[in-house]
């Protein structure tokens, strides 16, 4: 694809292991992102997504290729990348309020504009009323709130998440998937995201690259046509969209065709 806000090309990861020939985690990985996209990053458990999502936040080195983005190579962790894990990453002793500025903080925003962006992005993750109120007060939906109302604050250029919702219950994490979807309308981030869940895949992606078995290396790259030209915010409305059904078919069986391999 041209004009790419996210290039990864050729990138391998590799780990030592005592006594034995290196191990590669994944091999060969290429795709683009581009901007304003919602990219998920969709495979077997080991298969090696998360260690890619941390090559791209610069928490760990590949052993072959580069990534670029916006223009840029990536050398290690940046302010133009935000992430968002799956364990609740909110300090304790800070209130939501405290916990969404910190970062801002850190680099030294101006208090003034500090402030309204805080109260901007509390607002955007429907925490208004709970400002005041610690990590210990706020349910788990709120902590991953909480979460990424405070990376969407640095005003990152991509916003990094792996499997931010696996910890939550099915009623929270639909929840969670529709207001994601609320803010990347709102707020046009470009988002690249790690899980293991086919209809959280689905419900979110704009495209979907499916990895393989380790070694990881892309399968196959999948668009997700069903949701071009609709304007689709409701769970239950992408399940009974025409195409999601067969989409959903075919994905099952890649990760049917992988899982075999593993068994």
């Amino acid at each position: 694809m041209g004009d790419a806000h996210l290039t990864v090309e050729g990138i391998g990861k590799s780990f030592a292991v005592k006594g034995g020939e290196p191990i590669d985690a994944v091999r060969d990985i290429n795709f683009d992102v581009q901007g304003n996209e919602f990219c998920i990053l969709l495979g077997p458990s080991g298969c090696g997504k998360s260690t890619i999502l941390r090559m791209i936040a610069g928490l760990e080195t590949p052993t072959a290729g580069q990534m670029i983005l916006g223009g840029q190579t990536i050398t290690g962790p940046d302010r133009d990348r935000g992430m968002v894990f799956q364990n609740y990453t909110s300090f304790d002793w800070l209130t939501v309020e405290q916990n969404v500025e910190y970062g801002m903080r850190i680099n030294k925003v101006p208090e003034a504009e500090r402030k309204e962006l805080t109260r901007e992005y509390i607002e955007l993750v429907h925490l208004t009323k709970f400002r005041e109120a610690y990590p210990r007060q706020l349910s788990g939906g709120m902590k991953q709130r909480v979460a990424i109302a405070r990376t969407l604050a640095n005003q990152p250029s991509l916003l990094l998440m792996d499997e931010p919702f696996g910890a939550l219950d099915a009623e929270t994490r639909w929840s969670m998937q529709e207001l994601m979807l609320s803010i990347m309308a709102s707020t046009g981030t470009t988002v690249v995201m790690v899980t293991h869940d086919i209809e959280e895949a689905l419900f979110l992606g704009d495209r979907i690259i499916f990895i393989s078995r380790h070694p990881g290396t892309v399968l196959e790259e999948i668009p997700v046509d069903y949701r071009k030209g609709q304007d689709i915010v409701r769970k239950e409305d992408a399940v009974t969209s025409p195409g999601y059904a067969e989409l959903e078919r075919h994905i099952i069986s890649l990760m049917r065709s992988q899982a075999h391999v593993l068994a």
